[in-house]
């Protein structure tokens, strides 16, 4: 009998792969020999890892894989709400100034319109007075589109310069008016709500 025990432990020795044989009877690797520590028998001194993982290294494990899927999760929610937060927000800007490029094409042909109504029609013909005042009426129209959209001109004569609002294109001297302040608009600038689309172009004094 003892020989056949010694027999037994001889033959699950040689199957165990660690640096030093079980000296277990006990051992509970598989018939081919032990490939890492999770299979190797946890009896033996030399194989502290052996045998099967027991429930709570299991429970440990699905926890810490349980805490990284749900981090994971977290982690794409709030990207998602900053993707469709960015979104709303670009869709409602879009909306907001809706048609801006169209005024900005506008602007040049108000301007053309007053241009022309600054002749003197007193000093022309009958038709030519007719004709300008058929151009008074379309620029009447324009201003009245204009104040129903939210267009309004620039107020910026006689106030001190602003960059925001306004770009200096020449500078006079004029000992009569405070210093940094608008002298002439060259050109008109104009605000679509609460955006400017176009600044205006000014004489400013220095």
């Amino acid at each position: 009998m003892k020989k056949k025990v010694n027999k037994e432990k001889e033959e699950l020795n040689n199957k165990c792969s660690c640096e030093e044989a079980c000296d277990c009877q006990d051992c509970t690797c598989e018939e081919d020999a032990c490939e890492s520590e999770e299979t190797c028998c946890g009896s033996c001194d030399e194989c502290s890892g052996c045998g099967e993982i027991d429930n709570e290294s299991i429970i440990q494990i699905l926890d810490a894989r349980n805490k990284e899927l749900e981090e994971k999760y977290m982690r794409l929610q709030a990207e998602y709400l900053n993707f469709k937060t960015r979104t709303q927000n670009e869709v409602s800007r879009m909306l907001q100034y809706e048609g801006e490029d169209f005024i900005k094409e506008l602007l040049p042909i108000k301007d053309n319109l007053e241009r022309a109504i600054m002749m003197d029609d007193n000093d022309l013909g009958d038709e030519v007075s007719k004709f300008l005042s058929g151009i008074k009426l379309i620029l009447g129209n324009i201003t009245t589109l204009f104040e129903k959209f939210q267009i309004k001109e620039i107020d910026c004569l006689g106030l001190e310069f602003d960059p925001n609002i306004s770009e200096a294109v020449l500078v006079e001297h004029d000992e009569n008016k405070p210093e940094n302040v608008v002298l002439e608009v060259l050109s008109k600038g104009y605000k679509y709500k609460d955006k400017v689309i176009r600044h205006a172009a000014v004489k400013v004094n220095k």
